[in-house]
């Protein structure tokens, strides 16, 4: 299987498992990870992502241009793709949080999923970048329009017009990145973040996020006034009691995610 999901503990966990192709991604992977994703959304038990690729060489390196049919540019940027590439970098209907496991090359489309993810943990080795334009290509699937709204202009510009690959202290300074660790601490590292997640009430993580992602256009006052579904959902869950009542009574919560 190309990409395999495995869900335990409240956790799903998105492998991208194409080794010998450095985990690009060909057509019948981008299949799989539309179904995943929309899988995910579905599956109210699911409070947090990890998404990473197999193997310590790469996280992603993109399109496979090999299997990819032999479009065009022009076709390519005209395929329909939910959610941006791999489903993910222009998703805005999963309100989990999205944790990347970057174990190594996330080029191209594979940079573009790390843009879509809400936090990055990064392997010492790991190198980002959109090369496309050294192809004759653009990284239409989000790198153009994500990387310069989530750091400064001039440093997005020196990725986006040069091609070049960003050593991971270099991406972590600009910001791209959460954490970066030798590669024999990344488990641990991410096992550590998801800790930290899963101890927040999942309905209030799903409010923020669907904030953060769909208010941004907005200006803060008007941002503010939105009735989002996730943030209502919140408010008036079970679990706004309960964090409240473990306070008072000073306990961990037990969130049932209701």
């Amino acid at each position: 299987m190309t990409v395999r999901l495995e869900i335990a503990d409240h956790v799903a966990r998105v492998t991208i498992d194409r080794p010998q192709a450095l985990n690009a991604i060909d057509v019948e992977a981008e299949a799989r990870l539309q179904t995943i994703w929309r899988d995910i959304e579905a599956n109210n038990e699911v409070r947090a992502v990890v998404l990473t690729g197999a193997g310590d060489r790469a996280f992603c390196v993109g399109a496979d241009m090999k299997g990819g049919g032999g479009r065009s540019g022009l076709e390519y940027w005209a395929t329909e793709r939910p959610g941006g590439f791999g489903g993910i970098s222009l998703r805005d209907t999963l309100t989990v949080p999205v944790l990347a496991r970057v174990n190594g090359h996330a080029l191209g489309g594979g940079f573009e999923m790390v843009l879509g993810a809400d936090l990055v943990i990064a392997a010492e080795e790991a190198t980002f970048g959109l090369p496309e334009p050294r192809v004759g290509r653009t990284p239409c699937d989000g790198g153009m329009v994500l990387l310069q709204r989530q750091i400064g202009f001039r440093p997005a510009m020196g990725i986006l017009l040069t091609g070049r690959r960003v050593p991971a202290r270099e991406a972590l300074a600009l910001g791209i990145l959460n954490e970066v660790v030798p590669r024999a601490e990344l488990d641990a590292a991410v096992e550590r973040w998801l800790g930290e997640i899963l101890a927040c009430a999942p309905l209030s993580l799903r409010a923020i996020k669907q904030t953060v992602r769909r208010t941004a256009h907005l200006t803060a006052q008007e941002a503010q006034a939105a009735r989002l579904p996730a943030v209502v959902a919140a408010l008036q869950s079970a679990d706004s009691e309960e964090g409240v009542t473990a306070f008072r009574e000073k306990r961990a919560p037990r969130w049932s995610g209701r």
